[in-house]
């Protein structure tokens, strides 16, 4: 859109940014219809895209991607999600559980996060993916735009990139959309047991993979190829 968009975080109110978002995903929604699809993580910011989406298009899909490493409280978050929207299809990687989490967490990532991603867009015959990014989420969300090709062929729209933490949870309470309970202990950003930690770190996703390569990174959906497998 050519706007300096370190600059709109800053600028612009939460309605404006509301509204932003909602405009934006009308657009891809008249433009892609069906091949629109939502990324949900159970996340506090994917409930926020969800929750615009379905306002703005009450037949939207969606997938959500689980893995074996799953806490609890997010399974149980899911399935109470799935029930009141069967649109959403929940992917899972298929390959023994293991730990591999703890050898090679690169790994482990792109066989149950990475792949399964991959599959939905396949199967859901995706055109546009819609997610939950914020450029002011960590260090490795900085350079994304609100409009994305970084696979040929598959548009990548980031309809909340705008919005700040504090105004996720001012959605998340003004629109009355119930969030995981984990984040009442503390959690910021949430993800597999085993690689998820509370912090008093600024930076929000500074508890994901501490003490690994990975600590504070991604889990590389945001960062692979997801219409074709890679070649070396």
């Amino acid at each position: 859109m050519g706007e300096n968009l370190q600059e709109l975080v800053d600028k612009l109110h939460f309605g404006e940014k509301v509204a932003r978002a909602e405009a934006l995903l009308r657009e891809y929604y008249a433009k892609y219809g069906d091949g629109a699809v939502v990324a949900n993580s159970l996340g506090k910011d994917s409930m926020v895209v969800w929750d615009l989406a379905v306002r703005v298009n009450p037949n939207a899909r969606g997938f959500i991607v689980t893995t074996p490493f799953k806490p609890p409280q997010t399974v149980t978050y899911m399935n109470d999600l799935v029930k009141k929207f069967p649109q959403l299809k929940i992917y899972q990687s298929s390959e023994p559980k293991g730990e591999l989490y703890k050898t090679d967490p690169d790994a482990c990532c792109d066989i149950f996060k990475v792949e399964p991603v991959r599959r939905a867009i396949s199967e859901m015959n995706v055109d546009c993916w819609i997610t939950g990014l914020r450029c002011t989420e960590g260090r490795t969300r900085t350079d994304f735009q609100e409009v994305e090709e970084r696979d040929k062929g598959l548009i990548k729209l980031n309809p909340i990139l705008l919005f700040k933490e504090r105004e996720i949870w001012q959605y998340l309470a003004v629109y009355s959309v119930p969030a995981n309970e984990l984040y009442r202990y503390g959690y910021r950003s949430l993800g597999c047991a085993p690689c998820t930690s509370i912090t008093a770190d600024d930076n929000e996703r500074a508890g994901r993979w501490i003490n690994t390569s990975k600590c504070g990174g991604e889990c590389g959906i945001h960062t692979r190829p997801l219409k074709a497998v890679e070649t070396v």
